[in-house]
């Protein structure tokens, strides 16, 4: 039973609470990066950005061809592999507990203080 304390100073003076309820209908806090549709894209796209990610994707793209092939295609493919899941695992968990905090402050009870 722990209470939301909010302190508005938003300078609206609002006459008809029917009003004001229709305006701030979707009022909740939300501190998660992902949804189920954009995980993957998303994470993906981030973890592209970093230049290890990078080079090590550049490996197995450049192992593909026989030509230039090193290591066989699949040894070359591990190390990427390995780095995103473990990643992938820790910003699923991470993005997940704000979820659940998120949750949990929005569904408290909240007293109001008004000028």
């Amino acid at each position: 039973n722990k209470w939301r304390i909010v302190f508005p100073n938003n300078g609206r003076q609002w006459n008809n609470w029917k009003q004001a309820s229709l305006f701030y209908s979707a009022n909740r806090i939300q501190t998660t990066k992902y949804t189920w549709f954009t995980f993957l894209p998303q994470f993906l796209f981030e973890q592209f950005h970093r230049l290890g990610n990078l080079y090590f994707f550049f490996l197995v793209v450049l192992n593909w061809f026989p030509q230039v092939e090193v290591f066989h295609r699949e040894i070359t493919m591990l190390p990427l592999i390995v780095v995103l899941l473990a990643s992938m695992i820790k910003d699923a968990t991470e993005d997940y507990r704000k979820y659940r905090f998120d949750k949990t402050i929005n569904l408290s009870k909240t007293r109001v203080y008004d000028k």
